[in-house]
């Protein structure tokens, strides 16, 4: 197949469709929020056994399986002093405390996060659509944003407390 027939198919579409995502992603992986650390932009692959030596048994099902803690469950939920809250795969930073509220749901919430900490996709894993949220550097499932939390962003970053690590300032 030549370039003609190529582009004629509709492969060009797709070409251009595929560049201008990658691009996005590349630049939102480089943004930073004012008082945010920076994204380290360098992805984390390990296999399977490599995680599983790495984490908790815990910490495995929800990073790396998409599981849910139990709410009220993690020690994170009532945290209060100023501080970050890293990736328990990683050591990515993707909140600070600025950004935590007390959404009463269980989990550890945020209203916002640090620019390009995250990547999101939709989950109908109950049905109905939910944005689900992974670290940017190693894929790791953190939860789910919903559209309930306070001000000025209205939305509710809630995080498995067992995906975090909590580093006071």
């Amino acid at each position: 197949m030549n370039r003609r027939q190529f582009l004629k198919s509709g492969g060009g579409i797709l070409l251009t469709v595929a560049t201008v995502l990658l691009l996005s992603r590349v630049a939102s992986a480089q943004k930073t929020s004012a008082g945010s650390a920076i994204i380290n932009k360098e992805k984390i692959v390990m296999s399977e056994a490599e995680w599983r030596e790495k984490l908790t048994a815990e910490q495995f099902d929800v990073l790396r399986n998409e599981g849910t803690e139990p709410p009220f469950s993690s020690a994170l939920n009532d945290e209060k002093r100023k501080g970050h809250y890293h990736c328990a795969g990683c050591d990515q930073p993707l909140f600070t405390s600025n950004m935590k509220f007390d959404s009463g749901t269980g989990w550890p919430s945020f209203f916002e996060s640090i620019d390009g900490a995250f990547e999101t996709k939709i989950d109908f894993k109950l049905i109905y659509p939910r944005t689900e949220y992974h670290c940017s550097r190693c894929g790791g499932h953190h939860g789910h944003i919903f559209k309930d939390g306070p001000e000025p962003t209205g939305k509710r970053w809630c995080n498995n407390g067992v995906a975090l690590r909590f580093i006071p300032a």
